[in-house]
């Protein structure tokens, strides 16, 4: 399906979806290559919990301190997230894209060599988490604002999806490296398989419709914006605005436990703590991988809901049904994998990132255009939340011998966030959405 643009001079179509032709429309080509992007990057998140063991028996590095490492890796995810948004304003998508995945390339590689506690914090914290972050859900916020009027919630949870896609590919080849060859080999994985792709950002992705002559889909011609300078100072004034109104700390405050809950507790502590009850790392990890799997289906879901329901009450039910499934993990972990324990895998993944759909939608209902910015501000909140139990989870490990009171506190925490979903208010229908500097509050 194509629209194109209108000839100089002549006044905009009105808005109607476009016409129906013999031809896909070119958003979902560059969707493809977004959802390839964020699969091929996926393997610096897969690391965290295969490296933990290792680094520990080789260098004899506390968890706590190769928890420090991970820590400043998610929380630079996070911070960076905003900026990368407005930097794609400025200089395109696939500028910013390539360069983000060549610096976690390099991060990746250099930890072949590192020595010291604080090289591992350079490399994997600071060089991977500022490529990460750069190319973060805001990037798939970001292609879904610019190429998709209809459809959006959807495409939002398969990009998300992508990252889940790219756990299931990477996760049982990263911990068979880990297992038979060692930390190094695997590392050198992840810096190719982010390198590979870099020519299919360049080659096949495109900044905006109107670049190629079309629409967004389900919308009308709109001519690409002109360059928007100051991106720093443009994320900070968004960050300034939405931080007068109520539903942005409602939304940070719900996604920072999110974070804490996937990225910080499950991902980086689920493999070692399932070791500490006797289970071979390679099955902890093909769990993980299990989890990517249900993922996928869990956040398309997601998205489908989105664009048929009412977001605040979808993340009230997400968050209390990821609190329950966490009080119960620690009775179910053991040497074997037991039906209980697939139950949870299962259950658990169907939840993991279905989050992320109704959280981008809310923030694009609340804040119109700046939705994207505004999102990578929620998002820099959602690894905060990770960052700080990633490490708390290793120095927990660290002091009692046992994740369990991280387990609870986190299903603990999943309630909190499902209160304070249902406090979001609604937009009025109809009304203008906030350019954050509005007077909304929860």
């Amino acid at each position: 399906m194509t629209q194109t643009a209108p000839a100089p001079g002549t006044a905009p179509t009105p808005t109607r979806p476009p016409r129906r032709t013999g031809r896909v429309h070119r958003a979902w080509s560059v969707a493809a290559v977004t959802f390839v992007t964020i699969i091929g990057a996926a393997g610096f998140a897969s690391l965290p919990g295969l490296l933990i063991e290792p680094l520990h028996e080789e260098f004899d590095w506390s968890r706590g301190t190769i928890g420090v490492a991970v820590s400043v890796n998610l929380a630079l995810y996070g911070i960076t997230a905003p900026f990368a948004a407005a930097l794609m304003d400025r200089f395109g998508i696939r500028r910013v894209v390539a360069v983000a995945l060549a610096v976690i390339a390099c991060g990746a590689v250099a930890t072949v060599w590192m020595t010291a506690p604080w090289q591992l914090v350079l490399c994997w914290g600071v060089l991977v988490g500022l490529g990460s972050g750069s190319m973060a859900l805001a990037f798939a916020a970001t292609v879904t604002g610019r190429w998709f009027t209809a459809r959006r919630g959807l495409v939002t949870g398969i990009l998300t999806a992508a990252g889940a896609s790219g756990q299931l590919v990477f996760l049982p080849l990263l911990a068979w490296l880990v297992d038979r060859h060692g930390w190094r080999p695997a590392t050198v994985t992840v810096a190719l398989a982010a390198l590979a792709v870099v020519p299919f950002v360049w080659l096949l992705l495109r900044d905006h419709p109107a670049d190629v002559g079309l629409a967004p889909y389900g919308g009308t011609y709109a001519p690409r914006p002109a360059p928007v300078p100051g991106a720093a100072r443009r994320a900070l004034k968004v960050l300034a605005d939405a931080a007068r109104t109520g539903p942005f700390w409602l939304l940070a405050g719900t996604f920072a436990i999110c974070g804490a809950s996937t990225n910080g507790l499950v991902r980086t502590h689920f493999v070692p703590a399932a070791h500490d009850h006797g289970m071979p790392v390679t099955a902890a990890a093909g769990l993980l991988a299990v989890i990517g799997v249900f993922d996928v289906a869990g956040t398309v879901a997601s998205g489908w809901f989105t664009d048929r329901f009412e977001s605040r009450r979808l993340l009230a039910v997400y968050y209390a049904l990821r609190g329950i499934s966490l009080l119960f993990l620690p009775i179910l972990l053991a040497p074997s994998v037991r039906p209980p324990l697939i139950f949870f895998i299962v259950f658990y993944g169907l939840d993991w990132v279905a989050t992320v759909p109704p959280t981008i939608a809310l923030c694009r209902e609340h804040y119109g255009d700046d939705g994207a910015i505004v999102f990578g501000w929620v998002l820099a909140s959602h690894q905060i939340g990770a960052a700080v139990v990633a490490f708390l989870g290793g120095l927990a490990r660290d002091l009692t011998g046992s994740y369990d009171v991280v387990w609870y506190a986190s299903g603990a925490l999943c309630a909190v966030a499902a209160l304070m979903a249902m406090v979001i208010r609604r937009r009025p229908p109809g009304g203008a959405a906030e350019p954050a500097g509005g007077a909304q509050h929860a």
